[in-house]
């Protein structure tokens, strides 16, 4: 059984391509070795969703090229 990571004391940074209105943000994590917790930035007690690092890694870079 796997369980969720303690966010509470997480220390959430915006997307750097966030607009200034907050619209169409996300918010990671980088507090949790092996997973990245990202978040919806204008719903931040909604859900969350936790990537495993190599797909997360994997997908940022598919977007850098």
């Amino acid at each position: 059984m796997r369980h969720s990571p303690e966010l509470i004391s997480a220390r959430w940074r915006r997307s750097s391509y966030s607009n200034a209105n907050g619209g169409e943000c996300i918010e990671i994590t980088g507090d949790f070795p092996g997973i990245v917790p990202v978040r919806d930035s204008k719903i931040p007690h909604g859900p969350v969703i936790v990537v495993p690092a190599a797909a997360w890694d994997v997908f940022v870079n598919s977007l850098k090229s």
